[in-house]
């Protein structure tokens, strides 16, 4: 069993589908306890039943569509025309424009090609050192994740069985810490240049208002619409989704009928490719939780962690590291359900504890050295790898005490929560 597990993980680094992997070991641990390889695929098509699935793939293609109309341009436009008149307001501009922008697609890397094109040059214009710019705008790409209707945040919510709706308030004082953080840091340290890119004036805000006129209701839709309890998560994506098709094909034409094809083939390719590595981690999951091994993690951790405090220590470590090597979708679903009842043992609420994972994985996108933002804004912007490293490195010092900071301060996770 042993040289088997060599064997898989040497493929895994040789690059062989996740899926594959998961569902190899699976079948082995089915086999190996004599249990019918049916109940396996009973296990995987048990995701069909599992609530707010239909969410992913309707926000993944609403966001999808917003990338590739000039949406991305609007939102510059209108952050421009609200925050571009303070000094280093640009720099505020990239920061909220990327964390609003990732928060709806649920994808850092198209953040930064479908932002990055304008920001990067706009940055560069104003004045602000080359490197600054590319850590910044590659940085940035990771932000929204906290945020709804963050797909990350969703499929926790999915694997961890934990209320959607809770995640959403969870994440919105971490999120907002992490952007202040980022915002300060930035204002810092540029206090000698961050001119501002032009006086306020109401009548280019009137502008931008008129031209984002169709996505501004989209933040009141989907946060509005759940946080009130007027829609459930599902009922949200459906709408989000419809409304976004409709304005960005029929009123702005900026999609033609002929380009939508491709588009839900893109964004279903990542929908599918999630959904086959969770139905496959939930036959594997089950059958570890059948085997006892929870439990089994559980006692070797309590026999070297003795307080809540080292095993978030210990976690956070954990998280940094795993983020650098496997991207969020997979550790979600591999991970958080072995964590979960880890986690329960110290007392650590699961809410909390999703939060902390998202942040701490949101650093992964820019851990050398395969951090994926780091490869994405190399190839975009056509810059060495090493140089963006030494160009992220501040920003990932920043967010990372950050993480920190919410990591051991769980009130700010739970402060907008309902106590049930």
């Amino acid at each position: 069993m042993m040289l088997v597990s060599v064997i898989l993980i040497l493929l895994a680094v040789l690059g062989a589908p996740l899926f594959a992997i998961i569902a190899t070991s699976a079948m082995l641990g089915y086999q190996r306890g004599e249990i019918d390889l049916m109940n396996m695929m009973l296990e995987i098509l048990g995701i069909a039943d599992l609530t707010f699935l239909s969410a992913i793939p309707l926000f993944t293609f609403a966001g999808y569509l917003l990338s590739e109309s000039e949406a991305p341009k609007r939102l510059v436009r209108l952050t421009g025309a609200m925050l571009g008149w303070m000094p280093g307001g640009l720099a505020i501009v990239c920061i909220a424009a990327c964390a609003f922008f990732t928060a709806f697609t649920g994808a850092s890397g198209v953040t930064i090609i479908a932002l990055g094109a304008i920001l990067y040059p706009a940055l560069k214009h104003d004045g602000y050192p080359d490197k600054f710019n590319l850590g910044l705008v590659t940085s940035s790409g990771s932000l929204g994740l906290l945020f709804a209707p963050s797909l990350p945040l969703i499929l926790y919510g999915v694997v961890a069985e934990v209320s959607i709706d809770k995640l959403f308030l969870a994440g919105i004082l971490p999120g907002l810490v992490m952007l202040v953080m980022l915002s300060g840091w930035s204002l810092w340290v540029n206090r000698a240049n961050r001119r501002p890119v032009g006086s306020f004036s109401f009548k280019e805000l009137g502008r931008a208002l008129r031209e984002a006129i169709w996505e501004l209701p989209l933040p009141i839709v989907v946060l509005g619409g759940i946080y009130s309890g007027f829609l459930a998560v599902s009922e949200a994506a459906a709408i989000t989704a419809l409304y976004v098709l409709i304005v960005e094909v029929f009123i702005m034409r900026e999609i033609k009928l002929t380009d939508l094809p491709q588009i839900i083939r893109s964004s279903m390719v990542l929908v599918g490719g999630i959904l086959i590595i969770l139905g496959v981690s939930m036959a594997s999951t089950n059958y570890m939780i059948d085997a006892g091994v929870p439990e089994m993690l559980f006692g070797v951790v309590a026999g070297l962690v003795s307080s809540q405090v080292t095993f978030l220590v210990l976690l956070l470590i954990f998280l940094l590291i795993l983020g650098a090597i496997l991207d969020i979708f997979s550790a979600i679903v591999l991970v958080v359900p072995l964590m979960l009842p880890i986690a329960a043992g110290y007392e650590v609420d699961p809410v909390h504890l999703g939060i902390v994972f998202l942040a701490a994985m949101q650093l992964g996108y820019l851990t050398p050295p395969v951090g994926l933002n780091l490869f994405i804004a190399s190839y975009r912007f056509e810059k060495p790898i090493m140089h963006v490293y030494s160009a992220t490195f501040p920003f990932l010092l920043i967010l990372m005490l950050s993480v920190i900071l919410i990591t051991f301060w769980p009130e700010l996770s739970l402060w907008l929560v309902p106590e049930e």
